[in-house]
């Protein structure tokens, strides 16, 4: 991060144009009480420091970035670019984009500026460089914050242009490109690269409320990758542009709330911030585990480096259908379960409410009210005493797993645009069964790409690894015949990096490493299951289970069969393989099987490897360790609504948000969190 501030990050985005002068300094009191130790500015202003081409107004900017730092609080630089100028729109109509069903914007709305548009290209870099200037030897400014949730699907005729050059590029030529998009299929063959055109509403898509739905994968898959890519380049623009005039100051951008944002590879993004930082917008009904897999997720973007929560909402938020309140104690849980996955900062969207436009409604630690005497102001002013006193105590610390769980956006995007065999398949949703399992059993995962390296890991599952991209299969097979254990799924090894399938039978690449073929592929209808029965005895696992979606129909080559289908002229079928491969195992499930199978599965892979979680807790107590040095925390958080009894057994612990000793047991209250640090006794 940074040496100018290391110690935990506290605060958040802060607004003071749309304030008049005179609520500053109330501001500056209330966030001292908040014990706030950072402000992100900066964020939609680019209008208001750039009022036409040449003139640049910063000088308010100046003004209270010297006030916060006066007040002992950092500032996180925004670079502004994130909404263009009406005047801009105005006069150079080429910075707005082109939607998906082919129709030109108007000025509006924000991220609607096209990526290729010179105009935009021109100006984001003239407004960073002086930025830049004016600000990189402020001691105020610790970390710059490029643009804002980048990411805009543009289809104008500019960008039509540029994704030829891409393609050009990526194939050299049209006889390659045509190989790879298989284009005698419907007389697609192109023989000039004007021929191509963007892959929308208006050509290769047939459904405006699902823009996944195409008739040509190929072209639509490559359009992903060329939009992520060119998006990317906004964003290069002005890191190379702030690291040149301010090597010493780090510099992200903020990931997408959903963390699973699917226009945009972050697997590929993260090699160019220098750390991850994301949006955290759980809703009330949103499972804990999912919010864990989404921080697992960012923890995994730089190899298990720590992350920024860079948004959270205090309490309400304003988007989603029903926006309910944060419960007491709720924000300092979640607030801390970040912690325990690998953050290193908690940052709020907003600190002041806004009191117009569509985030009035949005929360804030300094609510309508605008005073401390607020049930939200006081749960983040207590919250953020505690994090001054951790201080240092755990940043820059690790996660240590065992076990990865690979998510690829490239195959993400081929699952999605696939034609069948079923609308029920959500690759996601297949991700987060897996993630559950161990979730459930507090065993710490990694979340990896196809490509990433294997050697730290003794458990490698790869749900629904639909796309094998050229040396992954390798990866795999050397994963395993060294001695590791890899679990994939159905609807795996089915097509190369272009979306082509591999022949000579399903799962392709795959065939020898897991031991099987698969023949034939049998959608079932929501309302339809079959079973899985087990015809070998796997400890910890009952005799049959459900299973639905999708079943394939395979034959075993090397692999024993573990488990058979119970229903329908396939049963009797393999649904649960396992191969022996050199000194490891792969296994293969056929089927979506219902969680309890894959929680018995989990435990028996877990327990064969020796993979234990960081202690043994009761139901609804989420834990993990990040370990610093020779230090190991243990982070204790008690989402269930009572109390729950934990035995430490003969050990001792140092509980460092109070400060006490804990040992033999301990009680955590409902929504309580702990973090221990074992010490010996005297």
């Amino acid at each position: 991060m940074s040496n100018k501030f290391p110690t935990l990050l506290y605060g958040g985005d802060y607004n003071p144009e749309q304030w008049p002068k005179e609520i500053w300094d109330e501001d500056m009191r209330l966030f001292k009480l908040a014990n706030i130790n950072i402000a992100t500015i900066n964020v939609f202003t680019w209008a208001l420091n750039q009022p036409d081409e040449a003139t640049y107004n910063f000088d308010w900017l100046e003004e209270i970035i010297d006030k916060l730092y006066a007040n002992g609080i950092h500032v996180c630089l925004a670079t502004g670019t994130a909404a263009h100028p009406a005047w801009m729109a105005k006069r150079y109509p080429d910075v707005l984009s082109v939607d998906f069903e082919g129709r030109k914007r108007k000025f509006g709305f924000r991220h609607n500026s096209c990526p290729n548009s010179p105009t935009y290209q021109l100006y984001s870099k003239r407004l960073v460089e002086n930025l830049a200037k004016r600000f990189g030897d402020h001691p105020a400014v610790m970390l710059w914050h490029v643009n804002n949730e980048m990411g805009c699907q543009c289809y104008c005729e500019r960008c039509e242009r540029e994704f030829r050059k891409w393609l050009q590029k990526r194939y050299g030529s049209l006889d390659e490109l045509n190989q790879a998009w298989n284009t005698r299929f419907w007389g697609h063959t192109f023989y000039d690269w004007d021929e191509i055109v963007l892959p929308n509403l208006l050509s290769e898509h047939i459904d405006r409320d699902d823009p996944n739905q195409t008739v040509f994968q190929g072209i639509s898959l490559d359009y992903y990758r060329f939009n992520s890519d060119c998006v990317l380049e906004r964003y290069l623009d002005e890191y190379h542009i702030l690291r040149e005039i301010t090597p010493d100051i780090p510099i992200t951008t903020n990931y997408h709330g959903h963390a699973t944002y699917q226009p945009l590879d972050y697997f590929k993004w993260s090699n160019y911030v220098d750390i991850v930082a994301w949006d955290n917008y759980p809703a009330f009904d949103t499972p804990i585990s999912t919010t864990a897999f989404r921080l697992d997720l960012m923890r995994g973007m730089k190899q298990g480096a720590p992350f920024l929560i860079m948004e959270q909402t205090p309490s309400q938020q304003n988007w989603q259908p029903y926006n309910s309140l944060k419960r007491p104690g709720v924000m300092r849980l979640w607030s801390y379960q970040a912690l325990a996955r690998g953050a290193d900062a908690i940052l709020f969207f907003q600190l002041r409410r806004s009191i117009g436009a569509s985030e009035k409604f949005h929360g804030a630690v300094i609510e309508h009210a605008g005073h401390e005497h607020t049930r939200v102001f006081s749960e983040v002013s207590e919250l953020g005493k505690e994090l001054q006193t951790l201080g240092s105590t755990f940043i820059h610390s690790r996660i240590h797993a065992k076990v990865a769980i690979m998510f690829d956006w490239e195959n993400w995007w081929a699952v999605d645009l696939s034609s069948g065999p079923s609308d029920q398949l959500n690759y996601v949703a297949e991700v987060q069964k897996y993630y559950n399992a161990f979730y459930s059993q507090n065993i710490p995962v990694d979340i990896i790409h196809s490509e990433s390296n294997l050697s730290d890991y003794d458990l490698v599952v790869a749900p629904v690894l639909y796309m094998v991209r050229a040396g992954v299969a390798q990866s795999l097979e050397a994963f395993v015949a060294g001695g590791g254990t890899l679990v994939t799924t159905f609807f795996s090894g089915i097509v190369d990096e272009h979306d082509r399938v591999i022949l000579g039978g399903y799962p392709g690449e795959l065939r020898k490493l897991l031991g099987i073929w698969v023949e034939e592929i049998d959608a079932l209808f929501p309302e339809q299951s079959n079973q899985m029965r087990m015809v070998k005895a796997v400890n910890g696992l009952q005799s049959a289970y459900n299973c639905g979606i999708l079943c394939d129909l395979l034959h075993t080559e090397t692999a024993e069969v573990m488990a058979e289908y119970g229903q329908d002229f396939y049963k009797g079928m393999p649904c649960f393989t396992r191969n022996s491969f050199g000194a490891g195992e792969a296994w293969y499930v056929a089927t979506s099987p219902e969680a309890a199978f894959l929680e018995h599965f989990v435990q028996h892979l877990c327990d064969s490897r020796d993979i234990r979680p960081v202690m043994e807790v009761p139901e609804g107590v989420e834990v993990t360790c990040r370990s610093k040095a020779s230090k190991d925390y243990i982070f204790l958080l008690n989402h269930a609504d009572e109390i729950k009894h934990i035995d430490l057994g003969d050990k001792c612990y140092k509980e460092w948000i109070n400060g006490e000793t804990v040992k033999s047991e301990l009680y955590l209250p409902s929504k309580g969190v702990m973090i221990l640090e074992e010490v010996q006794i005297h």
